[in-house]
């Protein structure tokens, strides 16, 4: 264990410090890409929500395999 206490001044000496608070600014450009990626979850939720929408039509509507009938989806049964 003492190989290791003498060796920690020497590891928390090469440890970054801390930047300043002017030395960390935030610009145009992250908040740019802050807002595009919002949008694209935005978008991504919207095509989701249709797809499956359009997904449980066609299963009503016995699209995916024609041996079974019109089922009544989990949502109508109530």
């Amino acid at each position: 264990m003492t190989p290791l206490i003498s060796l920690l001044p020497l590891l928390v000496a090469g440890v970054d410090k801390v930047p300043a608070d002017d030395d960390v600014k935030a610009g145009w450009v992250a908040f740019g890409v802050f807002i595009a990626l919002a949008v694209a979850v935005a978008l991504l939720g919207w095509s989701l929500t249709r797809h499956l929408r359009r997904a449980r039509t066609n299963a009503d509507a016995g699209v995916f395999d024609p041996s079974d009938g019109p089922r009544v989806s989990p949502r109508r049964r109530a």
